[in-house]
């Protein structure tokens, strides 16, 4: 790979927890452009289509912003990032209350242009 121009695309507050998407994440990593989407379109995972939307956006930014031919991308960087917790509470027995917490997760993808 050489030091060619990289781009960035991050999607915030994702409601699906950091873990599973990692498990996607660390499918696509390294690959490239194209390849990955093909990749995401058929995982059977729920964490494939907020990915599938970021690699696409930050394929859109390196076209419009830098001119970048979108067939040289390589994801050089990947990863997710715990966003807040979403607390809600589950009325237990006897009076008590369970503490649900639902995670959110900041997806970020750097693509690097290969010549």
């Amino acid at each position: 790979m050489s030091d060619g121009q990289s781009v960035k695309a991050v999607a915030k507050y994702v409601r699906i927890s950091p873990h599973k998407v990692r498990q996607v994440l660390d499918q696509i990593r390294g690959r490239s452009y194209q390849e990955a989407l093909m990749i995401l379109e058929f995982l059977p995972y729920d964490a494939g289509s907020p990915i599938w939307q970021v690699v696409h956006s930050v394929a859109a930014n390196a076209k419009n912003n830098y001119n970048l031919d979108k067939k040289k991308l390589i994801i050089s960087e990947i990863f997710a990032d715990e966003g807040p917790k979403l607390k809600r509470i589950r009325p237990r027995a006897q009076g008590r209350a369970f503490k649900i917490l639902k995670p959110t997760c900041h997806i970020t993808v750097v693509v690097k242009s290969i010549s």
